[in-house]
């Protein structure tokens, strides 16, 4: 049987932690930030979990 294959779309947005979730980037960071307070762009700085009911989805674009 072939190896499944990785859906590289999804491997360069998310990646695995220990526990089993997904980690991904906040939006809203790439362009238009002149208009944006430098609290948001802070706070959109750090990474956040993808939520349980995308989880099941995003992981089987990730089989490795």
């Amino acid at each position: 049987m072939p190896k499944m294959k990785t859906r590289s779309s999804i491997a360069k947005r998310f990646k695995k932690t220990a526990s089993g979730g997904l980690k991904r980037n906040s939006q809203h960071t790439r362009h238009k930030l002149g208009k944006m307070d430098a609290n948001r762009k802070r706070r959109l700085r750090k990474a956040s979990m993808v939520s349980e009911s995308d989880l099941k989805r995003i992981i089987s674009g990730i089989p490795y």
